[in-house]
């Protein structure tokens, strides 16, 4: 299966809900700023990082916005300052 690069960014009121969500993405991403993470997923990996995520927020109070970045717009991503845009994973395991 192939892996399409995703920048994840939420914005939760609850410290607790915020942390959970936090830990998830952590352990599926890279976190580039303090809400927003980059990944490479498959599409499986991305079902079942929402469906999580979904047990997790509230729907009238939080908010997770999952944008796909293309190949062709990948390259095109600009850094300033510190930080690097997430590479292509190798070969994975699971």
């Amino acid at each position: 299966m192939e892996r399409g690069f995703y920048v994840l960014a939420y914005d939760i009121s609850c410290d607790k809900r915020r942390a959970k969500v936090a830990k998830l993405l952590e352990s599926t991403g890279n976190r580039v700023q303090g809400s927003v993470f980059e990944a490479w997923f498959t599409q499986n990996e991305l079902e079942r990082v929402v469906i999580r995520s979904q047990k997790i927020l509230l729907e009238k109070e939080d908010s997770l916005r999952i944008y796909f970045i293309c190949e062709e717009c990948r390259a095109k991503i600009q850094m300033k300052g510190t930080g690097k845009v997430t590479e292509k994973p190798g070969l994975v395991i699971v």
